[in-house]
């Protein structure tokens, strides 16, 4: 009965040396990172969310004048036109990035009811106040995309 323990014993210790040695540390998975195409996608989109943004001013010139006619084209122009190119671009970037970048291209988009709100009533403080808040949003975004590399 002795030597049955001992041997009982002794296959439980080359088990559990099997079993230790196969469970070593994970691989090191590498962080997830851009490929150059997804890299193509968005520069192509960049120059476009970037040419609204810079015209911010050019907005609140229009709402500070009550040129409202101009104020609603400027809306449902250019600057709809940089929020679906927010929604193309969201999609190419990194997995963890996405919910955030859809969460901002909501949050412009109420911005841009908001504001559309406030220029069909006439209120230039409301419309100034919503306006700010919508190139927020798009800095917020532009904040999240792949920094160019330098060549």
């Amino acid at each position: 009965m002795a030597r049955q323990r001992s041997i009982f014993s002794f296959v439980l210790v080359l088990l559990a040396t099997f079993l230790i040695s196969c469970g070593g540390p994970g691989v090191a998975v590498a962080p997830p990172t851009y490929t150059a195409t997804q890299l193509e996608r968005i520069q192509a989109y960049l120059p476009e969310i970037q040419a609204v943004r810079d015209r911010s001013q050019e907005l609140k010139t229009l709402i500070q004048r009550g040129d409202w006619i101009n104020v609603r084209n400027f809306i449902h122009g250019p600057v709809t036109e940089a929020r679906l190119n927010l929604t193309y671009v969201t999609s190419n970037l990194l997995p963890k990035d996405q919910p955030t970048a859809r969460q901002i291209t909501r949050d412009l988009f109420n911005d841009l009811v908001k504001l559309d709100r406030a220029t069909s009533a006439g209120n230039p403080e409301t419309a100034l106040s919503n306006s700010q808040a919508a190139f927020a949003d798009i800095d917020k975004f532009l904040d999240l995309l792949p920094k160019a590399k330098e060549s």
